[in-house]
């Protein structure tokens, strides 16, 4: 059973008053709260643990290194990934990104075509233009339609003989669009282009199972999945990581160095050097571990009916338009009301306590594309409630009031 009261219980923040209004946080797209769960763990490695790993013979560097690893293995079981050496465990998503771009810097010649989707978040797609200036590579972007839905007809145009990589966001940040990423990967696989997918804003509603997907990279960050900030995930087919160069040197990444010559360790830490975020990797495990308790069939369901409800109450306030209307979409409303500015709204709804997101979302083409300087975003998760829609759609309300 579903229990939001228990599982509200589990998550500190939501207890707290901001401007004395209790807290509704609606600003999940870009970063989910953390339950206690995940912070007893962190807690647990510092006063247990803490330890480098991987180098050292003593109690405490070995059982670190143990629950780093386990919680490579827990992260490569719950993606369904073939090899536990092809999990990478980085900074974050635009880390991961910038490894797989900055790798492609030595495969690419000019004149070789670079496919990018026209909803992508800032993260995929300078890494991309800066690889393009490095090579003499072309970027050509698959462009989207006024539902925020990528036009397929036209991908499917662009792709060609010269096309070498294919970038893609799973899910929207901006509008909560669920990409045709099985279409995406096997079209570009025909013309035998690679494929990288964020998959940042889809690890909290949807469980990929990236064998069956056959993708080359996917990315994610645990901040998104109620883990820690500054801790993430490339997952690349091993063929892929073999070929690829490491992104940094150091310590960690090597088999053997002298001033001559220097050899590189093998998968996965040929790209993991130096001393790694070891707390933030193990309480990335933990929180999948949350995650998968509650399950994300159960998170998915529940989520889909805060959508519906969301959805239905913003669009009976007059003047409001949402932006992104995708048949297939997350609980990520983006919206405006004509004649007052997102950041106005946010302010006001700020000192309602209630936590939303103003602005471009780091996605400016989709707000180029609208012709409008940004949007209000509401993004919903698993802990949020429909009374807290409420709290919401009474927030709008008022802040349309006072700004009209």
């Amino acid at each position: 059973m579903f229990d939001i009261t228990k599982i509200r219980a589990d998550f500190p923040i939501l207890k707290r008053e901001v401007n004395g209004k209790p807290l509704v946080y609606l600003d999940n797209a870009a970063t989910s709260q953390t339950p206690q769960q995940v912070i007893d763990v962190i807690v647990d490695y510092y006063h247990r643990l803490n330890a480098n790993i991987h180098r050292g013979v003593h109690t405490l560097s070995q059982e670190a290194t143990d629950a780093y690893e386990q919680a490579r293995i827990k992260i490569q079981k719950h993606f369904n990934i073939a090899k536990p050496q092809e999990v990478i465990l980085t900074s974050g998503t635009t880390h991961s990104i910038n490894l797989v771009a900055n790798g492609f810097s030595s495969l690419l010649k000019e004149g070789d075509e670079l496919l990018v989707s026209a909803m992508e978040h800032h993260s995929n797609i300078v890494p991309w233009q800066m690889l393009c200036e490095r090579t003499g590579s072309v970027l050509k972007v698959i462009p989207m339609n006024a539902n925020g839905e990528l036009v397929m007809e036209d991908f499917h145009s662009l792709l060609s003989e010269k096309t070498r990589l294919v970038f893609c966001n799973h899910v929207s940040n901006a509008l909560g669009t669920i990409n045709p990423i099985e279409a995406i990967i096997s079209a570009s696989h025909e013309v035998g282009a690679a494929v990288l997918v964020d998959g940042a804003q889809a690890s909290p509603h949807i469980k990929a199972d990236l064998q069956a997907l056959d993708v080359d990279f996917y990315t994610i960050s645990a901040h998104k999945v109620c883990g820690p900030t500054g801790v993430g995930m490339l997952y690349g087919k091993e063929a892929w990581l073999k070929k690829l160069p490491p992104y940094q040197g150091g310590g960690e990444m090597i088999a053997e160095v002298t001033f001559d010559k220097t050899t590189y360790a093998d998968l996965p830490h040929k790209f993991e050097a130096g001393t790694p975020n070891i707390c933030g990797g193990i309480a990335f495990g933990a929180a999948l571990d949350y995650m998968n308790s509650i399950g994300f069939e159960t998170i998915s369901s529940y989520e889909a009916e805060l959508l519906a409800y969301a959805t239905e109450e913003l669009l009976k306030i007059e003047g409001l338009k949402i932006y992104g209307t995708a048949a297939n979409k997350t609980s990520v409303i983006s919206f405006n009301i004509d004649g007052i500015h997102p950041y106005d709204i946010g302010t006001i709804l700020d000192k309602l306590g209630i936590a939303v997101r103003t602005g471009h979302h780091c996605a400016q083409p989709i707000m180029d594309f609208y012709k409008i300087p940004g949007t209000v975003r509401a993004s919903f998760s698993f802990y949020n409630t429909k009374e807290e829609v409420d709290v919401l759609v009474a927030g709008v309300e008022r802040a349309k009031n006072m700004l009209l």
